[in-house]
């Protein structure tokens, strides 16, 4: 295969997210408006441009007051900082469909290097006979790192909100024309 771009369908994509809750549990969500730009040959990834852009404001975990609460200066300060973004910088291969993919997340106007593990999970021709490709990614962060540090003490001790957070990425993605 070559180089092509790719465009994310985000029908059949997600991008979430689980962080501990007091200690003992996990809260799931999901960002579910997000821009992505893939110029890559599916078959080898170490030399493609991969972009990700999310709208913050998009942030969902089944629960208003505590989606708003994220969306406040406690958390990601989506007035001054709507968006999250990724850009990759290196990209190595592990196996024949395994990848670290490095690069650059800015969140709250902070920027850390962080790697995704990146399966490349196939492509095939949809029944309209476009070519369609599938990933999978994850990696851990701090959310600190991000200066997302609200908090509560709990009156039993630990705290109300973990500080690691647990990203995982599905993507299916279109050849362009």
């Amino acid at each position: 295969m070559t180089k092509a771009v790719w465009n994310v369908d985000k029908s059949h994509s997600t991008l979430e997210f689980s962080v501990k809750h007091m200690m003992i549990s996990k809260v799931k969500g999901a960002f579910t408006d997000f821009e992505a730009t893939v110029e890559a040959d599916p078959t080898d990834l170490t030399d493609a441009k991969i972009e990700f852009t999310v709208n913050l404001n998009s942030i969902d975990t089944r629960n208003e007051d505590r989606d708003n609460h994220l969306r406040s200066n406690d958390f990601f300060d989506i007035e001054n900082h709507p968006k999250m973004t990724f850009v990759a910088t290196d990209i190595k291969k592990k196996s024949d469909d395994e990848y670290n993919v490095t690069g650059d997340l800015s969140i709250r106007g902070v920027t850390k290097t962080v790697t995704f593990e990146v399966e490349m999970e196939g492509v095939h021709k949809d029944p309209w006979g476009n070519e369609v490709a599938g990933f999978s990614g994850s990696t851990k962060i701090n959310r600190k790192d991000f200066g997302l540090v609200w908090n509560a003490a709990l009156e039993t001790g630990g705290v109300l909100v973990g500080e690691e957070v647990k990203i995982n990425i599905e993507i299916e993605a279109h050849k362009q024309a």
